[in-house]
């Protein structure tokens, strides 16, 4: 008779720090596991603090309620049942060798105890990711026995450096092919990978090139939730020994689901494979709503509030939050000035009506002449200008932060990220908020998520897809008046912040060189706006978030190396009109 050992993945969606509720959420996962006949049970990284836990891990009794926590749950897992569990451990050693003071671990737990610790190996400190800031990193290959059966343990990162895939070594040790140097029957990884559009058909590529060069069947453990800026996928999934995917759990959802693996094939056999993605556009908006869910439900928001303007920006994070906390949950405020056109009002109640939101009128043009009458004597003898519009945005941003504050809700700012980008945005106006929905998504983006939210029926009035983008701040204003047409800005935009190219190389892809240097000059004075805004949810591999790490007070412009090396024909002056202003070419 052969024998197969079950294996449970738990992809979990822990809350960063909740010790005693990731600790019940782990023991109700093992027994649900235990029922099922599991012998083994994976959990991510750091799964009993969620991840990441950033500076709490300096916090000297936060990192002991961790053990505490840990030695407690191992006594209450249901017996016959192993699981491995992310952690930290204490490095003893830190005060000889000046080294930091934690591992980033996975805990064997057992029969009521913590058999042994295994240690993340490469710690990686790019994008959003500062692990060499808390933690010292394992110097041996990690694996234990679980009925003969011999398991390598790795731990996020330590999957990523095959030289042999990417043309070249990030780290010095290749973590995978030590265990199968070693022999283990099986390799797990847990792990706490956050999601960016297509990541998951990359990882796929990655473990399988891992599985078929060294022959190993492999496990990939992901959290899924989202904390903070972050969202995690999920996505958990199995290879053979041939590469190929025999079991994938749901995608942006908690799951659980069981592989077994045969001790006389040596391999993994066929379990449940969840379907990916239809489209990106499908991605995104499911990574959206969960990050807007589990944003709002982890700070103990149940409501939110959000200012529609009739436009298609605040149109799809309406939709956003309407399928991600109820209608019942969500506030349209429409505050229409002089200047807003019959239609933004008349499309932002069709769009509440589709939505099945309430929503409430403040008009602001008695406001608007106050402000007026209060700065008439400092603004005399003085062009109507960018200071003005401005104060009609910081009106909406106040009346807005007033009835959040009011009511308890968590208000939810709209801006897209070509208009984060380039600072065609309004600080403590629009920028106001406690979340950035959409401050990773493109502008063509946000057109793409409309029309493929409005398939079946429409969702977002036809009207807000094909009017002209405007922020209304003067007579008959459009975007365009301020900005190249957004694919063309985006594209620009693509190239500089996501490819990390100069000016000569995006002029040499086909762009106006004034309007690349215009659009990289504006990118580099809205730092001091970025660095200001609401945290805004990640989607893509270069986000304006913890992983965007630019200086704010600089002399640097990119363009300076293209016009010295004559490459690329030296623009006209970008004016500046004050330092909230939207840039003009003069």
């Amino acid at each position: 008779m052969t024998n197969k050992m079950k294996i449970a993945i738990a992809q979990i969606n822990p809350t960063i720090g909740d010790l005693p509720g990731n600790s019940q959420i782990i023991l109700e996962m093992a027994q649900r596991a235990a029922a099922k006949g599991v012998r083994l049970l994976l959990t991510p990284e750091l799964s009993l603090c969620g991840y990441p836990p950033r500076d709490l891990l300096l916090n000297p009794s936060f990192v002991e309620a961790m053990g505490i926590t840990l030695q407690q749950l191992a006594r209450d897992l249901p017996p016959k049942l192993a699981v491995l569990v992310g952690t930290v451990e204490q490095y003893a050693k830190a005060h000889i060798t000046g080294g930091k003071t934690l591992f980033n671990s996975i805990a064997l737990l057992e029969n009521g105890q913590v058999k042994q610790f295994f240690y993340k190996r490469l710690l990686p400190t790019y994008d959003v990711f500062d692990e060499n800031r808390y933690f010292e990193p394992g110097l041996q290959a990690n694996y234990f026995t679980l009925d003969n059966i011999h398991i390598g343990v790795t731990i996020c990162e330590d999957l990523w450096n095959d030289e042999d895939f990417w043309g070249k070594r990030s780290y010095a040790v290749n973590p995978i092919a030590d265990l199968a140097i070693l022999g283990v029957d099986l390799i797990v990884n847990l792990s706490a990978s956050p999601y960016s559009v297509n990541k998951q058909q990359f990882r796929e590529t990655l473990l399988r090139h891992s599985a078929v060069r060294f022959q190993q069947p492999i496990i990939y453990a992901n959290q899924v939730g989202g904390n903070d800026d972050l969202i995690f996928d999920g996505r958990s999934f199995a290879l053979n020994r041939q590469g190929e995917i025999i079991c994938r759990a749901r995608g942006f959802e908690t799951d659980l689901v069981v592989v077994e693996f045969d001790e006389a094939q040596r391999d993994l056999q066929l379990g449940s494979v969840t379907p990916g993605s239809e489209s990106e556009d499908e991605e995104i908006w499911q990574a959206l709503v969960l990050g807007v869910r589990d944003y709002a439900r982890k700070c103990r928001f149940s409501k939110v509030v959000l200012g529609l303007s009739g436009g298609i920006d605040s149109a799809l994070v309406a939709a956003i939050a309407t399928t991600a906390l109820g209608k019942e949950n969500v506030l349209g405020v429409l505050m229409p000035s002089p200047y807003s056109s019959e239609h933004s009002i008349s499309d932002a109640l069709a769009l509440s009506e589709n939505l099945g939101i309430k929503t409430n009128i403040l008009p602001i043009g008695d406001l608007m002449q106050g402000f007026d009458q209060t700065l008439a004597d400092l603004f005399a003898d003085t062009e109507f200008g960018l200071a003005e519009e401005n104060i009609q945005s910081r009106i909406r941003g106040n009346l807005l932060m007033a009835i959040a504050n009011k009511f308890g809700y968590l208000l939810l700012s709209t801006g897209n990220k070509s208009e984060m980008a380039v600072g065609y945005c309004t600080l403590y106006g629009d920028m106001n908020g406690g979340l950035a929905v959409i401050a990773d998504v493109p502008k063509t983006r946000v057109y793409s998520l409309c029309h493929w939210l409005n398939r079946n029926s429409e969702i977002i009035p036809q009207n807000i897809l094909t009017k002209a983008p405007s922020a209304e701040l003067k007579p008959g204003q459009v975007d365009q008046d301020s900005l190249p047409p957004y694919e063309i800005l985006d594209d620009i935009l693509q190239h500089l912040i996501h490819n990390h190219q100069s000016a000569a190389q995006i002029v040499a892809a086909g762009h106006d060189p004034v309007i690349v240097d215009r659009v990289i000059q504006m990118v580099a004075r809205a730092e001091f706006k970025r660095r200001q805004a609401p945290p805004g949810l990640k989607i893509t591999d270069r986000a304006f978030g913890t992983g965007w790490r630019m200086p704010i007070a600089s002399n640097w412009v990119a363009v300076k190396n293209a016009y010295q090396t004559k490459t690329v024909a030296k623009p006209t002056l970008v004016c500046w009109d004050g330092q909230d202003a939207h840039p003009r070419i003069k």
